[in-house]
């Protein structure tokens, strides 16, 4: 019985992966529960803290499938946390008493830590494999169209031309950025956690730091410079970089729905029979992921938002914000994935019309290059006053119905310093792109 959209039967493949689902499941929450208490018994071992046939013995039960989960939901609603009932099956499943070596001179919070990271570690790994994915595909689309006109839009109005490659290249640069923010952001989030009751590790007399640097070698983690159970800048951060990311998302997916709009018509999500279809009005292709991308990351930034409230934590073991990551952190990122396979979905098989861009550009009749014929006329007139008569020009265009080009032609001031053929140049959109080739190709330069 699912109660989440991520855990729908019905919804899940849409707001989420199966494979995101798996990193925040019970299962693999307890595996990475059971893989810290196996490295810190074979640290342990080794340093001679406890005995090395208690550290064989509690490490040959650290397997999932010796876990009780019916008992652990029990034990767990019974203590308030997980990790005592983990340990205590452990114990038990230890021969001659060795398993109350288990768990030695650690606290619960080091081990639910440790574990979250080595669940973020295996989450993040998703998030960037596919954002390499979804970076590839905007490469293809701003080489392919790294001169096809398409209106720019300013206010929701036509402005200038661009092209539809630097529209492109401008999400790419995003993609980009957001892979570099996750491999710095690596550096600082995949840190262990063994400092014991109060960060101290007062609870081993012996071979403390030794212990916490050979348990993060053993996970494949950086060693803490110091304790930071109530420190929690770090997963906040991780939410921060997944609300940027879904920042972007939500811009391409926003895009895609204004210009998929049947009066503009630039674009489409990929079809199929069927899809996007209405239950009433057989015409319709709506869009889909674009609608799923725009609620997955809405909720993902509210999420990033409570992720940064649960910092806010007293001395040096919390009474409460610790667990408002175990609620949002596992929905945020299995939001995301779902956000970024709608992404990927659109972006590797979007249909581009380069005739329809081509139209709207055409729709005013001249008006939308009346930046080039300003700046054009200025070199002889000047800028304001070209400015001025443009805009008295381009009301009169609206006005009578009349294309541009006539009214700019027939104006005897106008005559006197350029013909018609130079005023249809100023007002060709192909003369007028910019640097937009030179910006897509910088940006395909760094992938």
């Amino acid at each position: 019985m699912a109660a989440s959209i991520i855990d729908s039967s019905i919804f899940q493949g849409i707001f989420t992966t199966d494979a995101m689902r798996e990193v925040w499941s019970d299962e693999n929450r307890t595996r990475q529960y059971i893989e810290v208490e196996r490295a810190l018994a074979v640290v342990q071992g080794r340093l001679g803290l406890i005995p090395p046939e208690a550290a064989e013995e509690i490490v040959s039960h650290c397997h999932l499938e010796q876990i009780d989960m019916a008992r652990l939901r029990q034990q767990t609603e019974r203590i308030g946390y997980p990790i005592l009932g983990v340990v205590t099956q452990i114990n038990q499943l230890c021969r001659d008493k060795l398993g109350e070596y288990v768990h030695w001179g650690a606290t619960t919070q080091d081990i639910t830590d440790t574990a979250t990271v080595l669940q973020i570690r295996q989450a993040l790994q998703l998030v960037d494999d596919e954002l390499a994915a979804i970076a590839a595909a905007l490469a293809r689309l701003a080489q392919e169209h790294r001169l096809t006109p398409i209106i720019g839009r300013s206010n929701l109005q036509q402005a200038i031309p661009v092209t539809f490659g630097y529209k492109m290249a401008g999400l790419l640069s995003a993609v980009l950025r957001h892979r570099e923010r996750l491999a710095q952001l690596k550096e600082r989030v995949l840190v262990g956690e063994f400092a014991g009751a109060a960060g101290t590790l007062a609870s081993l007399e012996t071979g403390a730091m030794e212990t916490q640097a050979g348990l993060c070698a053993e996970l494949g983690l950086k060693q803490p410079v110091i304790a930071w159970h109530t420190i929690r800048d770090n997963i906040a951060e991780v939410g921060a970089v997944l609300g940027l990311i879904g920042g972007t998302l939500g811009k391409l997916s926003m895009d895609v729905k204004l210009m998929m709009q049947t009066e503009v018509g630039e674009v489409y999500e990929p079809y199929h029979h069927g899809r996007g279809s209405s239950s009433t009005m057989p015409q319709k292709r709506n869009p889909i992921s674009s609608c799923y991308i725009h609620a997955a990351i809405s909720v993902v930034r509210q999420h990033a938002a409570a992720l940064m409230d649960a910092m806010v934590a007293d001395h040096e073991r919390s009474t409460g914000p610790w667990e408002i990551e175990w609620i949002v952190l596992p929905e945020a990122f299995c939001l995301m994935a779902g956000a970024l396979k709608q992404s990927r979905f659109v972006v590797e098989g979007l249909q581009v019309d380069a005739e329809a861009m081509r139209r709207n550009i055409d729709m005013t009749g001249g008006l939308v290059m009346s930046e080039a014929v300003m700046m054009g006329l200025g070199k002889f007139i000047g800028r304001e006053y070209a400015h001025d008569l443009v805009y008295d020009l381009c009301r009169e265009s609206l006005a009578k119905k009349v294309p541009l080009l006539e009214l700019l032609a027939g104006h005897p001031e106008i005559a006197r310093h350029v013909d018609r053929a130079a005023l249809q140049r100023m007002l060709d959109p192909a003369n007028y792109l910019g640097q937009s080739g030179v910006m897509v190709d910088r940006v395909l330069a760094l992938v």
